[in-house]
């Protein structure tokens, strides 16, 4: 079938297609994980009719092609955020508010291909996962009151959640 396609750092290539470029474009002006539902939601107040059906579909196929970062929150929901140009990240994820930062973490990717090829394996994937209290929100534990009396509440302009 025709079309242009992007390629992909692990070797696959995917179908370059108007919606997919519409979610890395709102992907990248977002500073923090955002859930599909989330990333719909600023399509549709950009004014780009993109379905949820295909916002789910662009993810799956920018996760796969390495064009995404990807995390769960607490409740195990995917959350996405567009991938830097120079690859993979991990990120450091404030449990209250899901404010994320990235983080040095060679020594992480020195250690997973070194136990990949000690076992004999190729290709070796991994997630790390690293969760605290941001300096915003930890004055509400320091006063004794739980740090996410409402589940992760978005500080800036991206992300808000209730309970």
């Amino acid at each position: 079938m025709g079309g242009r396609t992007f390629g992909n750092p692990r070797g696959g290539q995917g179908r370059a297609t108007w919606q997919r470029a519409a979610v890395l474009r709102v992907l990248g002006g977002c500073q923090d994980f955002v859930s599909a539902q989330e990333l719909h939601a600023l399509l549709d107040a950009a004014g780009r009719g993109v379905g949820l059906t295909t916002v789910y579909r662009a993810l799956r196929a920018l996760e796969a092609t390495g064009r995404v970062d990807v995390v769960r929150d607490e409740a195990g929901e995917r959350l996405y955020r567009r991938r830097p140009a120079d690859g993979h990240r991990h990120y450091l994820m404030c449990r209250c508010c899901g404010r994320s930062q990235p983080v040095a973490s060679e020594v992480v990717e020195e250690w997973a291909e070194r136990v990949g090829k000690d076992a004999g394996f190729a290709a070796v994937q991994h997630t790390v996962e690293l969760t605290g209290i941001c300096a915003t929100c930890v004055p509400n534990a320091d006063e004794g009151e739980p740090p996410c009396r409402s589940g992760p509440v978005r500080h800036g302009d991206h992300r808000t959640r209730s309970s």
